[in-house]
Parts: C-alpha cells; sequence; structure tokens
C-alpha cells in the first residue's frame, strides 16, 4: 500500500478496459494496451515513486531489452571493438563525421570530461541554478566557478555570461533547454551567442533534453560544430530512449576537440549499453510513444498546478519546474511520506519543485497526493 492513498482505493476512479486505463486530473482517460505494455514495459507500481531525476518509465524497449540479451554471450569481451557500429549511425544521426563522436557512459560522464579538459587552469563561467555535474568536478581539479545568476524570468543571463568572459575563462556551459528549469533560450540570440563566444573560450551546449522540444525548427549548436566553431555538444540515450541505467551517451565536437576528449574518457562503455542504444537508434516506435507520453504526464502535471494556482515554467523537457512556495526540504519529506520522491533542491530557488514525468498511473498518484499537501 502507497501511504495516503492504495492503489486498490485509486483503481476505483479508474476505468480499465482491454488494457490499462488511467483517469487523469481532467477527466481524460489514457490507456496502455497490452502490446503497449509489453513492448514499453512501464515499471510496476511500487513505492517510493521516482518523479525526481527525469527518468523514463517506459524503457528500455522490448526491442532494446532483446538487443541487450543477445549480446550476453559477448559479455566476457572488451568493448572497443564494437564501438565502432554506434559511432557511425550516431554520426549519420547528427550529419557528422565519425571522427567528431565521443562515447561516454551517458552524457554525465561527458560533461565532467570536458571540464577537466578544457578548464583546467583557468575559469568556467555558468549559471545557477543548472545541471552541475561539469562544475562540481571541474572544482575538485582547481578550476574556479564563475556563477552567474539566471536572469528574473529564470533564463540563462547570455548578456552578463558574454560580459564575463575574459583571458581567464576557459569554457562556457549551456544546459539548453535547462535542468531544473526546462527553459528554452532563444534559438537566433543562442546561435549567435555560441559562435561569437566560441571564438574566445570552448562553448559546451548540454543538449540532454532536446528531443522534448516543442518549438518547431529548433537548432542543435550541432550545427556550429559543422561549421568548425570550438562547441561542445553533448547528448544522452538517458531520457527519451529509457537507458538511464544502462549509461550511455556521446559528445559531438571538431576533430580536434573530440581527441582531446576521447583521451581523457574514464568509464567507457560496455557491450549492452552499446547494443541497447543501436537499437534505440532503430525504434522510432518507441522514440515517438516516449514522446507522447512525457506530453500527457506534462498536461496532467500542469492541469493540477493551474486548479491548485501554482506559478509553473513552460517545460521543454520531461519535467515540471514549479513555485510550490514551500521548501523544498520540507516538501520532500512530506512527500516521501506518502510515497513520492520529487526533486532535490536547486538554490537559490529553494522554494521551487521539479517533478519528473512518470507513467500516467504514477502522475495521477501524484496530482492526488501534492493536492492534498498544498492544495
Amino acid at each position: 500500500m502507497m501511504k495516503g492513498i492504495s492503489r486498490r482505493e485509486w483503481l476505483k476512479s479508474a476505468s480499465l478496459g482491454s488494457g490499462m486505463a488511467f483517469l487523469g486530473a481532467n477527466g481524460l482517460a489514457t490507456s496502455l494496451t497490452a502490446e503497449e505494455i509489453r513492448k514499453f514495459n512501464p515499471r510496476p507500481l511500487a513505492g517510493p515513486i521516482r518523479l525526481g531525476s527525469n527518468e523514463n518509465p517506459y524503457g528500455p524497449s522490448e526491442k532494446m531489452r532483446q538487443a541487450m540479451i543477445a549480446a550476453f554471450d559477448d559479455g566476457c569481451r572488451y568493448p572497443w571493438s564494437y564501438n565502432s557500429a554506434l559511432v557511425k549511425m550516431v554520426a549519420e544521426k547528427e550529419g557528422v563525421p565519425e571522427d567528431h563522436i565521443v562515447l561516454v557512459a551517458g552524457s554525465t560522464e561527458g560533461l565532467k570530461v570536458a571540464g577537466i579538459t578544457f578548464g583546467k587552469g583557468g575559469e568556467i563561467i555558468t549559471c545557477a541554478p543548472t545541471f552541475l555535474s561539469m562544475m562540481e568536478y571541474a572544482e575538485l581539479w582547481g578550476t574556479e566557478i564563475n556563477w552567474v545568476p539566471l536572469t528574473k524570468d529564470l533564463d540563462f543571463d547570455l548578456d552578463e555570461i558574454e560580459k564575463r568572459v575574459s583571458h581567464e575563462t576557459r569554457l562556457v556551459f549551456l544546459c539548453n533547454p535547462n535542468n531544473p528549469t526546462g527553459k528554452l533560450l532563444p534559438a537566433d540570440r543562442v546561435m549567435d551567442f555560441c559562435e561569437t563566444v566560441s571564438k574566445r573560450a570552448v562553448v559546451f551546449s548540454d543538449e540532454a533534453y532536446y528531443d522534448y522540444i516543442t518549438q518547431p525548427n529548433y537548432p542543435s549548436m550541432v550545427e556550429l560544430v559543422k561549421k568548425g566553431h570550438d562547441v561542445v555538444v553533448s547528448r544522452t540515450f538517458s531520457k527519451v530512449y529509457g537507458l538511464a541505467g544502462i549509461r550511455m551517451g556521446y559528445l559531438i565536437a571538431k576533430p580536434e576537440l573530440a581527441k582531446k576528449l576521447q583521451e581523457r574518457v574514464v568509464a567507457n562503455t560496455n557491450i549492452m549499453a552499446i547494443e541497447a542504444s543501436k537499437a534505440a537508434l532503430k525504434d522510432n516506435e518507441f522514440y515517438q510513444f516516449s514522446i507522447k507520453k512525457a506530453e500527457e504526464a506534462k498536461a496532467l502535471l500542469t492541469k493540477t498546478l493551474d486548479d491548485l494556482k501554482l506559478p509553473y515554467l513552460d517545460s521543454h523537457a520531461n519535467f515540471i519546474f514549479f513555485h510550490s512556495g514551500k521548501d523544498i526540504l520540507e516538501l520532500n519529506k512530506t512527500m516521501a511520506q506518502k510515497g513520492f520522491i520529487i526533486g532535490r533542491p536547486f538554490p537559490p530557488l529553494n522554494d521551487w519543485c521539479r517533478v519528473s514525468t512518470g507513467t500516467i498511473e504514477e502522475v495521477n498518484l501524484y496530482n492526488q497526493a501534492i493536492r492534498e499537501v498544498l492544495g
């Protein structure tokens, strides 16, 4: 039983058809057929419900799982000779030569490697709050972090970052869409910023949530990599592809930068991750399903926030960042008692909360709980 509400009690308010149907806060039913359950592997309800790490609960898909099972016999082999097929697929996807791709064990490894490769001996400039892995790791190696506050609208302050670039600056870090806000930088402005600033320092564009962007024709900074600029882009298989626990990501950079990054890769990857990622790139059905379910879940989350009259940011990711008006540590504790894990603190926005898109069933249970807490 979940604290606050049991699964059986909640299911009394849902209709069950040929598959599993769930009623959202807006009264609209959304369902998974038996075939979707088989292919897309939603997590069974088991406490606590994890809505704090921006995971995709529908992965790995059936095709990815079968690819990993088929690779078991190669588990005794080192992965070096198996990388090339995946590198080729990623390069084709991104429209760059293969020498522009660096495979890493989740994009977090790529961020850390880039931080010590380019930040050492100087400073990294970025905004706060954002995803901290690069900066926290680089600080351990003596890199100074030049923190710029987000704007009053909680956007990356590109103007202030550009003003601060100096001879001490080795790298500028952007997270776009940003984690934890989910906000997207203006397309023209970010492209111009990266092109200009990359003439003075390496610009790193973390695009872990790029797949969730809803703005049509929004550019990736890979376009600047293609033009030879000192720009590095990171992508991951952890989010839309549902492989967070398998650990696979990649960096895209011009060959001179890619070579430096490759030399500093620590964890490397593994046979299962390689084969799962190859299957993921071919599994467009699962890709589209994941996007669709994230949008459905966000709609349910924001409907509840609207009902509660709580402000939130327009999200181009698989989470919502909202102003709870309550200290996040206190809110975390209360929600944990009800069986939910939600986002960690993101100073200085300590009364804001980041909640991830779980399955529709999980989101509906969460919505009922958060109404009880904040209603």
